[in-house]
């Protein structure tokens, strides 16, 4: 093993070849508060021990509900023309109808004492209030009082489902709404 570790004169950098524990590089040295606050953030962050004032932790949660509904995607902004040119087939008089996919995701501190970020229950509940109720099985051009002058695209159909669970939740608990109109089209909103 003679040779294994080569010295270096005066001034040499200590960041490339191998390391010569008889003259380390003083710039690499932790005073003993500093390995054991990085001692505590390790062993924090690997969940041997949270202790009073660590860092608390994020968790999202995601609940998936498919509801079906018909629409027409037309505009009262629009001439009958300029809205079978923007729609296409999608504004057949007659409607067409989905089967969507949402996913509501909340983000929040995870509580020390339960372990959640939201009991799940009161998610659901939340859901089928503001989802399943209004929304499932129904035309939502002709059901919905908010589409009788907003287009009901599903990115207009992501903001409402936004607009009403962020009033039943608490503050800043609401991360994101995704919605899969097809197994192609997703549209996400965040509140922006």
């Amino acid at each position: 093993m003679a040779g294994q570790f080569e010295s270096r004169g005066a001034g040499a950098s200590s960041s490339s070849g191998p390391f010569h524990p008889a003259h380390p590089d003083p710039r690499s040295q932790l005073s003993a508060n500093s390995l054991r606050t990085l001692s505590g953030r390790i062993s924090t962050m690997a969940g041997s021990s949270v202790t009073e004032g660590a860092a608390e932790r994020l968790g999202y949660i995601t609940r998936v509900q498919s509801f079906s509904a018909c629409h027409r995607l037309h505009s009262i902004h629009l001439s009958d023309e300029e809205n079978k040119r923007v729609y296409g087939k999608c504004n057949n008089p007659n409607g067409h109808g989905h089967n969507y996919k949402v996913e509501v995701t909340v983000c929040g501190k995870i509580d020390a004492h339960t372990g959640m970020v939201m009991n799940l229950t009161d998610l659901k509940a939340r859901i089928e209030e503001v989802i399943m109720i209004p929304l499932d099985h129904k035309n939502l051009d002709k059901d919905v009082p908010y589409f009788a002058k907003v287009v009901s695209t599903t990115e207009n159909v992501a903001v409402y489902i936004w607009d009403h669970m962020v009033k039943l939740l608490p503050p800043s608990l609401l991360y994101e709404i995704k919605i899969h109109e097809t197994d192609k089209n997703i549209v996400i909103y965040r509140g922006e």
